[in-house]
């Protein structure tokens, strides 16, 4: 039976299991998961949190990480500023960024979401208003979402990735995981 593993990333882990720095400690998967023979299909940075899938099966970890299968990702984004129907159109058709145009992604405003709060917590501006969206996206570019909310104006705040595919962080809390059985 292959193994899919379904991770709540914490700000500030690494996704993967070591760390090639020594001069600081710095918390990995393996401070989570002590399950032999999994590893991460596609990765999080280490400022963001949310959904990581990890898996022992090969074909299935490829099917998830590679570009070309686009599988959608969906992200709750807290972003600097009020989100104008301007930026929502730019993320719905493509935002021009130093590596290209990327693919249209879903974009909605939305309500502050009930989950979990920062640790640490969000540096709050009483100066600067924010607001929330929830993009999906069916690409991988290093730090897209980050980078396409900037490009529009909207600078990334809070970065929790929801859902890749059918999978998502339904009841699963930060630094817990649950395993699921694969067709």
């Amino acid at each position: 039976m292959r193994r899919l593993i379904l991770f709540n990333k914490p700000h500030g882990v690494l996704s993967q299991f070591t760390d090639r720095r020594t001069e600081t400690e710095r918390a990995t998967l393996s401070d989570f998961i002590a399950v032999p023979g999994v590893y991460p299909a596609g990765r999080l940075d280490r400022d963001s949190e949310g959904l990581l899938l990890l898996t022992d099966d090969g074909h299935l970890q490829a099917r998830i990480a590679e570009p070309k299968f686009k599988m959608p990702k969906t992200y709750l984004v807290q972003v600097e500023g009020d989100v104008a129907e301007d930026a929502l159109a730019q993320l719905r058709s493509g935002v021009r960024l130093k590596d290209g145009v990327t693919l249209p992604a879903e974009a909605e405003r939305i309500d502050a979401p009930d989950i979990w709060p920062r640790d640490p917590p969000v540096r709050f501006r009483k100066s600067v208003s924010d607001g929330w969206l929830k993009l999906t996206i069916r690409e991988g570019r290093n730090r897209q979402v980050r980078r396409m909310t900037a490009a529009v104006g909207n600078p990334t705040l809070r970065l929790v990735r929801w859902q890749i595919g059918e999978w998502t962080l339904d009841g699963i809390p930060p630094g817990e995981w649950r395993e699921i059985s694969v067709r």
